[in-house]
């Protein structure tokens, strides 16, 4: 039996994403981004239906940014990758919390580094340090008021 009230919530969750970044698509892609988006990728810590939402939403939002199958795939599989680490750990917050910094960081840089002809580790530093922003400064927040309205 299907729960729709978990199904709506991926929706939802895929819909926010996609909105973030395409309000804020100046920086939300290119090899030095800012994607606000990503504050939800903690979601799964309370919400399993989360995964395929961000998934989705990756998957949609990715679509915008002119980068391609790269992006478009690339990205939304390293989101689902992190979105289950941080569902699987999620009593582990550590763990939770960095799974899709360093996720993001390391692979998405790997494509990044090869659509733009960067250095890797400079694309490393870069996303890592924009994801780490992203997840502790909003996504933790983000978190905690939730847990509170629950």
């Amino acid at each position: 039996m299907v729960d729709f009230r978990k199904l709506v919530r991926a929706a939802i969750i895929a819909a926010l994403y996609v909105v973030l970044v395409w309000l804020l698509a100046p920086v939300s892609f290119g090899p030095f981004q800012f994607r606000a988006a990503e504050a939800l990728t903690l979601l799964p810590m309370l919400f399993p239906e989360a995964i395929p939402g961000l998934y989705i939403g990756v998957l949609l939002a990715n679509t915008l940014g002119g980068l391609g199958l790269w992006d478009i795939f690339g990205g939304s599989l390293v989101t689902l990758l992190a979105a289950y680490i941080t569902w699987r750990y999620r009593d582990k917050p550590l763990i939770a919390y960095l799974s899709p910094i360093v996720l993001n960081a390391f692979l998405i840089s790997l494509y990044l580094h090869y659509v733009f002809t960067l250095p890797y580790w400079a694309l490393v530093l870069s996303i890592g340090a924009s994801e780490a922003v992203v997840v502790l400064a909003l996504g933790v927040p983000l978190l905690k008021a939730l847990r509170k309205l629950r």
